[in-house]
């Protein structure tokens, strides 16, 4: 029998029939796959994922597990720490570049922070591994690695703070589990941190996704499982508290209604207005808030790109920008969207001059696309209206007044024992020195205000409030219930705070201008002219805690410092100025009060008007 030959055209369909073939993972009329045999009824991740090599590496063709997993990048996880060039990176540069950078991996704001207000500044910038990064202004500098950090807030970082970062893969904790890097986020976890899809070699293994299927856009639960400590804003947000400790009583001295991880049992409270509109995290954080934008920040603040202003107004209204480039960035970020944009649309700018993917304006409405849900939000712009243009609140941040409440852990005493061994998780290994703490008191409201990082008033969160005891190998103490020092003192300090548990209702007029604990005095007694806070901690008596002033015959000091560049407690002059409004709110108690247009005289009580209405006759 003659056989023609192929002409060259038909060689290259099938070179090419094949190829395709091979990339999209199709084993049909070949040698199957040995991953296929092996993980019958495993999740495949998308659409625009192809075999498993890609990801994972490995030798598909080899027969068994050990010859099969030969040069595999990781077990569970293509994106396990150190192997980020080989897993997600090679397709997904433009995001693995940002992410390289971004706060949320290197933590070089949590390094710092920690640093600032145990030992001081060295001099030095340092991330959890210490790559190369580009800096706000463009330039690369090179942090050194904080396993270089030899001293107490080194040892803390590396010992307490980075178990649960998300630069490692984080498994055995309740509602706390997760992947490493891009996985983290992308491959969602159940509370028991197990597989729980329809592979049946995997079934039920521990430290796994809870299925194969990737997640483009993180539901808010992958949020929760990481910003569950410290300022629990996730937990704020939908309006869960853990309380005191870990048993929170309720009525009948029963635990909290939802278990959470380190055995906490939450309670519920009032949810953030958002969250009670179906906005998940998403929905309001960009992309770059959460990946970065490909430079080094030192704090979570300047990363941040977003603002309340953004959606609903300012003294300004808010800003839009029309789409008119196939290239724009909203285009590729929408395509997974319910409703992807088009072009023409005229999308919201961020705070930073960015376009949001999903806050367009339309019919002269702002509207916000739910990312995952495709629900479509209203935003109420809230320029120009009474309540938002009193003269003298133009200091103030959107959540000075519409805050419910304010996660405040007040005295954190941490105890390290040098006759103990603790895993260093960033050096991978067990050494001497074990960290444990303990807290005093928390309280939800009220909450005090200082000035931010940004000049504007906010509220602020104790951070950190911390007493350290030294245990040496011989069980003496070297250090013992010591204030660690801030700026060369010895003192407490409070933070900046956004506590993500927003109301529609603003706080009361009276409560800010006639509370003291607003104004930073804490619980306290008032004496004519003095003020003397009240919440006294035992080990460290000379100095309150849910406080930051004091007011001693009319004059007003600082006792307390406020963390973060360019803050610091109000002034005793600004003080005055505000508990003086006070004396006007019980005539003049709406927004839209002509006096309220223009700056307040504050010895109007003095002239004959106001001395009649005073009168007793």
């Amino acid at each position: 029998m003659c056989l023609s030959t192929p002409t060259f055209g038909t060689f290259y369909v099938a070179v090419l029939t094949l190829f395709c073939l091979v990339l999209s993972g199709c084993q049909k009329g070949m040698k199957q796959s040995s991953c296929v045999r092996c993980h019958q009824g495993l999740e495949h991740v998308s659409k625009t994922h192809g075999d498993c090599v890609s990801c994972h590496g490995g030798k598909p063709l080899e027969e068994g597990k050990q010859k099969a997993h030969q040069g595999i990048f990781g077990i569970g996880n293509p994106e396990y720490i150190g192997r980020w060039e080989n897993g997600c990176a090679p397709c997904h540069r433009y995001q693995f570049e940002r992410m390289k950078s971004n706060l949320m991996y290197t933590a070089a704001g949590m390094i710092r922070n920690t640093q600032m207000t145990w030992e001081g500044e060295d001099g030095n910038s340092y991330t959890t591994h210490g790559e190369k990064q580009f800096a706000a202004d463009g330039t690369l500098f090179s942090p050194r690695p904080v396993a270089e950090l030899d001293n107490l807030s080194g040892e803390l970082y590396r010992k307490f703070c980075s178990r649960c970062h998300i630069g490692a893969q984080t498994t055995g904790v309740y509602a706390a589990s997760h992947g490493a890097g891009c996985a983290a986020c992308h491959f969602p976890w159940n509370d028991e941190g197990t597989y729980a899809g329809n592979d049946r070699t995997m079934k039920g293994r521990a430290g796994r996704s809870a299925s194969h299927a990737m997640s483009s856009l993180p539901d808010i639960q992958v949020c929760s499982r990481c910003h569950n400590r410290s300022g629990r804003i996730a937990f704020s947000y939908q309006g869960l508290y853990d309380g005191n400790n870990g048993l929170v009583p309720t009525r009948g001295g029963e635990a909290g209604p939802v278990m959470s991880s380190g055995a906490r049992n939450l309670t519920h409270i009032a949810a953030d207005v958002h969250f009670s509109a179906g906005m998940e995290c998403i929905d309001c954080h960009t992309s770059r808030d959460v990946m970065g934008d490909g430079f080094a920040y030192r704090n979570m603040y300047l990363q941040t790109e977003i603002s309340c202003e953004d959606c609903h107004g300012g003294r300004e209204l808010p800003r839009y920008r029309e789409i008119n480039r196939e290239n724009d960035e909203t285009l590729r970020e929408s395509k997974s969207y319910k409703q992807p944009v088009t072009f023409g649309m005229r999308m919201i700018q961020t705070a930073k001059g960015r376009s949001y993917s999903n806050v367009f304006y339309k019919d002269n409405v702002i509207w916000l696309q739910g990312k995952r849900s495709g629900r479509m939000h209203r935003s109420k712009v809230i320029t120009g209206t009474p309540e938002h243009t009193i003269v003298g609140h133009n200091r103030l941040e959107c959540y000075a007044c519409h805050s419910r409440t304010s996660v405040q852990c007040y005295g954190c005493h941490t105890r390290y024992d040098k006759g103990q061994g603790g895993m260093d998780f960033i050096r991978g290994e067990e050494t001497p020195g074990a960290f444990s703490e303990t807290e005093d008191y928390r309280m939800l409201y009220p909450f005090p205000l200082a000035l931010n990082q940004r000049g504007r008033i906010s509220p602020v969160t104790p951070g950190c409030q911390t007493f350290v005891t030294v245990a040496e190998e011989d069980g003496s103490l070297s250090k013992s219930e010591y204030v660690t020092k801030f700026k060369g003192s010895q003192q407490l300090r409070f933070a900046p705070f956004y506590s993500h548990n927003t109301g529609k209702k603003a706080l009361g007029c009276a409560e800010c201008h006639g509370n003291p604990q607003f104004l930073g005095f804490g619980q306290s007694i008032m004496e004519g002219n003095s003020i003397t806070g009240t919440l006294i901690c035992e080990r460290s008596d000379s100095k309150p805690l849910d406080g930051f002033l004091t007011m001693k015959n009319g004059r007003v000091g600082a006792y307390s410092a406020i963390t973060r560049e360019n803050s610091r407690p109000l002034s005793g002059a600004e003080v005055k100025r505000t508990l003086s409004v006070n004396l006007c709110l019980p005539c003049h108690d709406k927004a839209r009060d002509p006096i309220y247009r223009k700056g307040i005289h504050y010895r109007a009580l003095d002239d004959t008007l106001h001395r009649r209405l005073l009168s007793d006759r």
